[in-house]
């Protein structure tokens, strides 16, 4: 269980750094008559996020959930992969990357990194960690949980942001 909730506090740290990225990223947005979409969607993320790490450990400690290696030991790979992709994403996108969905008029769309083969890869790296966070430490209850909110909350997320891109894209 320790090496668990230091693994939650590596996790809560790099969402730390994200969010410094972001208030960066949208002060130099905002600068540039970057527009925010989607507000109202924004602190559902936010507290399903949270909510995915105060339940997983949660989980394993009030249930006794087990470290099973079979499972932990992949499921941490595909955290470590998870982080691996969305600083790719953060890297990629550079200061237009944000936790939220922000548009700078004018800018094109980028199409290099991870964004030359599919839309939203950011949110791949999501519903990865989502799932594999918690199965790290058999939370299946957690990561069932995290991952249907998770559900709702992508689907109204990409609709806005396709949304928010596509008026930019259009005023080109």
């Amino acid at each position: 269980m320790s090496a668990y909730l230091v693994l939650i506090g590596l996790v809560v740290l790099e969402r730390l750094a994200e969010l410094a990225v972001a208030r960066r990223n949208l002060a130099w947005a905002r600068l540039r008559g970057g527009v925010e979409y989607g507000r109202r969607h924004y602190p559902w993320i936010v507290l399903a996020h949270v909510a995915l790490l105060v339940a997983a450990p949660t989980e394993v400690w009030l249930l006794g959930r087990p470290f099973v290696p079979a499972l932990g030991w992949p499921m941490l790979a595909v955290v470590v992969l998870a982080q691996g992709l969305r600083w790719w994403c953060i890297g990629t996108l550079g200061r237009r990357w944000n936790t939220r969905v922000v548009v700078v008029p004018g800018m094109p769309l980028v199409r290099r990194g991870p964004y030359r083969w599919f839309g939203h890869p950011n949110y791949v790296a999501v519903v990865a960690e989502g799932l594999a966070l918690p199965l790290v430490h058999t939370a299946w209850l957690t990561a069932l949980g995290f991952t249907a909110a998770n559900a709702v909350l992508l689907t109204v997320r990409v609709r806005v942001e396709n949304a928010a891109l596509a008026t930019t894209a259009s005023r080109r």
